[in-house]
C-alpha cells in the first residue's frame, strides 16, 4: 500500500459521514415544511368551516327578518305572555277535569257504525268526551254536533273519509 492510501481512507469515510448528515439535514428541512403545509391545510378547513358557519347565521338572520316582516304585515302572531303559561301541576291536572256546569260545552268526535245487515236508522250519538278548555271561562259555549253514519256492508271494510263527508252532508 501507497502511504496516501490510509489517508485516501479516511477521506472517502468523512466525505461519506458529511454526505450523510447532509442528507439527514434535507430530511429534517423537507419534514419540516411538510409539518408546515399540514398545519396550513387544517388552518384552511377551519377557516372554511367557520366561513360557512357566518354564511348558515347571516342566511338565518335574513330570514328571521323576512319571517318578522311578513308576521307584521300578514299574520300577527305575538311572543306568548306570563298568562298563558300553567303555573304549576295543580293548573296542570285542572285541564283535565270535567266541564263545569253553564262552561263550554266540550268537544266530541265523529264516529261511523259497520253494519252487517241492511242500513236501518242511525245509531244515537256516542256520550260527548269530557274536557275542559283551557280558558273555560272566557271562552263562550260552542255549538258542536256530533257527526255519525251508518253503513251496511257484508264484511268490515275500511270507510274512506270522503264517504263519511259526504254521508254528514247528505244527512245535514
Amino acid at each position: 500500500m501507497t502511504p496516501h492510501a490510509p489517508i485516501r481512507r479516511i477521506g472517502w469515510l468523512a466525505l461519506l459521514a458529511l454526505a450523510g448528515a447532509l442528507c439527514l439535514l434535507l430530511h429534517f428541512k423537507v419534514q419540516a415544511i411538510h409539518s408546515e403545509v399540514v398545519r396550513a391545510e387544517r388552518r384552511i378547513v377551519a377557516l372554511e368551516q367557520d366561513k360557512l358557519l357566518l354564511q348558515t347565521e347571516f342566511e338565518t338572520r335574513a330570514n328571521q327578518q323576512q319571517l318578522a316582516a311578513w308576521n307584521q304585515v300578514d299574520f300577527g302572531y305575538t311572543a306568548p305572555t306570563a298568562a298563558q303559561f300553567l303555573n304549576g301541576e295543580r293548573q296542570l291536572a285542572a285541564l283535565g277535569a270535567s266541564a263545569l256546569p253553564g262552561g263550554a260545552a266540550t268537544i266530541r268526535f265523529a264516529r261511523a257504525d259497520i253494519e252487517q245487515t241492511a242500513p236501518a236508522a242511525p245509531a244515537p250519538a256516542a256520550a260527548p268526551v269530557a274536557a275542559a278548555p283551557v280558558a273555560a271561562a272566557a271562552a263562550p259555549p260552542r255549538e258542536v254536533r256530533l257527526a255519525t253514519a251508518t253503513l251496511a256492508a257484508a264484511t268490515a271494510e275500511r270507510v274512506p273519509l270522503v264517504a263519511l263527508a259526504s254521508a254528514g252532508a247528505a244527512g245535514e
